[in-house]
């Protein structure tokens, strides 16, 4: 005589034989060949690459060819219908005769000081204003947001008349502090300021309200340790266009001694001959603080996007 194995209390052997079978089912594996909905097929992935090759190309190449051609010497023709990529005959030679030709490294200085100046005046002045349009609530603080976005549809030629007079009139004409006075706040920094601001959560700001922090402390200790991602887009972004300027320096100064490095290249360019050896050589050492600065400043700008806007 069979006997059925004893069950617990609250189990019936319909569903030990249902457990049963859940463990000895073989496990379901998927089809050999399937893929995910964002899995790419191998022409799919074929494809990507060669788009990204083509980016890299029409990227990279005109910097490689104006680097061969600063390399090349002066018996090497540039304009030969089969020209070379790379240089017979590389010296560096041609760089030296840029520092001969103009005063590059005075003209570098100068735009170094312009580029500091706006700089400084981005990184503090859009922080406090993004702050207080973030954070601190006052009369007119929508009305001065509006202003600020309607600045930003204006182009840069409707106010650059107005932007001279204005720097004429403040006695700064044929200055650097007027060269870099209309760039050391800009609107867009401040609305940038202002987004990563509000991205930190109210309830860190009430928090260290109710300890008795100041505003100062709270932008200081709370503020800014959550957007230095921010900031070093802002650095990046704000040195590149002082440094790549030419129109608005070309307006304001007249002493060719005070020249910044993009106005005083002009002159690599001369009225009857141009050696276009000389004029990418120049071209390389006005790029090459650039690369400098994003390759400086880069890191803490993509540590600062992941680790997000809060701290935990």
């Amino acid at each position: 005589m069979t006997t059925s194995p004893p069950t617990t209390a609250g189990s019936t052997p319909d569903s030990a034989t249902t457990r049963a079978t859940r463990t000895t089912r073989p496990t379901d594996k998927p089809r050999r060949g399937s893929r995910g909905f964002n899995t790419p097929s191998p022409a799919g992935t074929a494809v990507r690459y060669l788009l990204l090759l083509l980016v890299l190309l029409l990227v990279i190449g005109p910097f490689l060819w104006q680097l061969s051609t600063s390399l090349k010497g002066p018996a090497e023709d540039v304009y030969t219908s089969t020209p070379a990529f790379l240089p017979d005959q590389p010296t560096l030679g041609n760089y030296g005769k840029v520092a001969d030709t103009i005063p590059v490294w005075t003209y570098a200085l100068n735009s170094v000081v312009v580029a500091a100046i706006c700089i400084t005046g981005n990184v503090v002045g859009c922080t406090l204003a993004g702050y207080a349009l973030a954070r601190l609530r006052f009369r007119g603080a929508r009305l001065l947001l509006g202003l600020f976005l309607a600045t930003l549809v204006l182009p840069g030629e409707v106010t650059i008349v107005s932007q001279y007079v204005l720097v004429r009139g403040l006695g700064l004409a044929d200055t650097l502090a007027g060269v870099a006075l209309p760039g050391s706040i800009a609107m867009l920094n401040v609305l940038l300021m202002r987004t990563a601001f509000a991205a930190v959560p109210v309830e860190l700001d009430q928090a260290a309200l109710v300890d008795g922090a100041s505003v100062r402390q709270r932008l200081w200790h709370i503020g800014l340790p959550n957007v230095r991602g921010m900031l070093s887009v802002i650095v990046i972004f704000t040195f590149i266009g002082a440094w790549d300027d030419f129109l608005w320096p070309l307006i304001v100064l007249n002493d060719p001694q005070k020249y910044t490095l993009t106005v005083g290249l002009q002159y690599l360019d001369g009225t009857f001959s141009a050696n276009p050896r000389l004029i990418a050589a120049g071209t390389m050492i006005a790029f090459l603080p650039v690369v400098v600065v994003f390759g400086l400043c880069q890191r803490f700008f993509f540590r600062g996007v992941e680790e997000g806007a809060v701290k935990g």
